[in-house]
């Protein structure tokens, strides 16, 4: 192996919150993987939480793996895994099988190299773009998946490659894609069809939901995390609102509240004995039906020490309450998603919510006591005019006026389709950049700070969430030119005439009957169901 970079002191600032299982002799030699730095990586509470689970079989020897520090690495690893949160993180991923001398394509890879594994959000939602460099991926939740996985792995331990991958794929959750073909229309067409290779292989595979209420909670709390010594707590999986972009919502169904007293109190309890620092994750905290008696848990006075962080909550939640005990709780800013200023855009994505509640909001939070208000919206939501985008500029302008002693933060993001989702037709909108520019120049005038993000790499992201196997070839290129816009406009005249063009996979809306990438791949939600959902938005139009 080339790998060079070793940390021992990165390592003992932890304090582990699991006891790790003592490996056996034969103990399975094991890598998981973060593609990004350390202090990124063991801030993902998943990562977290599936490197404990692994850590805590003693029939496996776990060593970690970021792109700047490692644990002891065995010589001969029998299975390398990667946990992929983000899109871009890809180029890492490809970076470190380099490093660690193992063939990116599984179709490369003989006896002697490790079955390479990946999972996390990006994985489950399409795989497609990573398959080629993928021996097994797994769809769904690790709580459900992984006992699966390694148990099944350890009954095969000693057969041949092809009889290991073969049998992994008849396991509920685990997809391997050497396993099936992918036909083309042509080389730059649509696909006409997706097909196991053999009777054995399952023709769909399913994504694996974890149906308890029992959710996850840090396992590791250190000083070198992105958020210093916090320990997490997972409030609530998935959102009973249902926007219908929302990867979050859709591919996480259902929407699972652990008991307060029985479950979150214990967990916190349990983070409170080695660190003041709190965060309450999910994609609707407050919506947590007791979350009225979390609020008076942590408004004792025992708790006066706390530092509570709460991720975005429902705008209709924002109470002087709340604001007041996040004031007191040494956090000076509350955030909401509002989407848009245009109800009806809010009627098209599904957002229950009015402009007088997000009003409101911003009041409670400044008499609660709070400095900031933050808020997301998008452009280039299907549908959207350029009225819908005056009438964000003018919320905005509104809530200046209105509560003047609020600072106000618009972060702004670019409308990208997402699998499993009753948007994931529709393509990105090219008139977004320029929506984009005209919210600037409105809002950085009257002192609002405007946030948007890059509309070429929300470009880009589109184009790897729709993408399919042929994407491949591009990634290993943009990854040889080097990360940047410009590595993809290299890459794709390189590759002319030989993938689709980044319109075809990013900006083209796509007619209901094309096979989807993911086709073979099921969610939560059967495409019949997502494609009601999305009647229901076009009549907004």
């Amino acid at each position: 192996m080339s790998l060079v970079y070793v940390s021992t002191s990165t390592f003992q600032s932890e304090q582990l919150l699991f006891t790790p299982g003592t490996p056996t002799t034969n103990a399975l030699p094991l890598i998981f993987a973060f593609p990004n730095t350390y202090c990124v990586g063991i801030t993902s509470l998943g990562y977290q939480v599936v490197w404990a689970k692994l850590c805590t079989r003693s029939d496996l020897q776990v060593s970690r793996l970021f792109i700047d520090v490692h644990e002891s690495l065995p010589k001969c690893p029998e299975l390398v895994g990667f946990s992929l949160s983000w899109e871009l993180d890809y180029a890492n991923i490809l970076q470190m099988l380099g490093n660690l001398d193992i063939p990116l394509r599984s179709q490369a890879r003989s006896e002697v190299h490790p079955l390479i594994f990946g999972g996390g959000p990006v994985l489950t939602a399409n795989p497609e773009p990573f398959a080629d460099f993928f021996d097994v991926i797994l769809l769904g939740d690790g709580e459900e998946l992984l006992d699966a996985f390694i148990t099944t792995m350890q009954t095969i331990r000693d057969a041949d490659r092809a009889t290991q991958l073969l049998t992994l794929a008849q396991v509920p959750g685990l997809y391997v894609p050497s396993l099936y073909e992918v036909c083309y229309q042509s080389p730059t067409g649509a696909i006409t069809a997706i097909q196991p290779i053999s009777p054995e292989v399952p023709a769909q595979v399913h994504k694996q939901t974890y149906r308890g209420n029992t959710l996850s909670a840090s396992t590791v709390v250190t000083p070198k995390a992105a958020w210093e010594s916090i320990y997490m707590v997972e409030v609530v999986r998935s959102c009973p609102e249902m926007c219908r972009f929302c990867l979050a919502s859709y591919l996480t169904l259902p929407f699972r509240t652990p008991a307060v007293h029985q479950t979150l109190i214990p967990q916190i309890e349990k983070g409170l004995r080695v660190t003041n620092r709190i965060g309450l994750l999910g994609a609707s905290v407050t919506q947590h039906p007791e979350f009225e008696e979390l609020l008076d848990f942590f408004a004792h006075p025992d708790r006066d020490q706390v530092r509570l962080s709460i991720a975005s909550v429902r705008t209709n939640t924002v109470t002087v309450k709340l604001a007041q005990l996040l004031s007191q709780r040494d956090t000076r800013s509350i955030t909401i998603a509002i989407e848009s200023g245009s109800e009806r855009v809010r009627q098209i994505v599904n957002k229950k919510l009015n402009n007088d509640e997000i009003h409101q909001a911003a009041i409670n939070a400044y008499e609660g006591n709070l400095k900031a208000l933050k808020l997301y919206g998008m452009v280039g939501i299907p549908g959207e005019t350029d009225v819908d985008v005056e009438a964000t500029i003018a919320l905005m302008h509104d809530l200046k006026r209105q509560v003047p002693g609020l600072r106000l933060t618009l972060g702004c993001s670019t409308f990208v389709p997402k699998a499993h989702t009753p948007f994931q037709w529709y393509g990105v909108k090219s008139k977004a950049k320029q929506s984009l520019q005209v919210m600037q120049k409105s809002l950085r005038s009257q002192g609002i700070d405007f946030r948007p993000e890059s509309y070429n790499w929300s470009v880009i992201q589109a184009l790897i969430a729709r993408g399919d196997r042929r994407l491949s070839y591009l990634l290993e290129l943009t990854c040889h030119f080097g990360d940047s816009l410009g590595s993809y406009r290299r890459a794709f005249k390189q590759l002319r005439g030989q993938v689709p063009d980044l319109a075809f996979y990013a900006l083209n809306d796509w007619p209901i009957d094309q096979v989807l990438p993911w086709s073979h791949l099921q969610g939560p939600l059967p495409q019949v169901t997502l494609e009601k959902h999305l009647q229901s938005a076009s009549e907004w139009f």
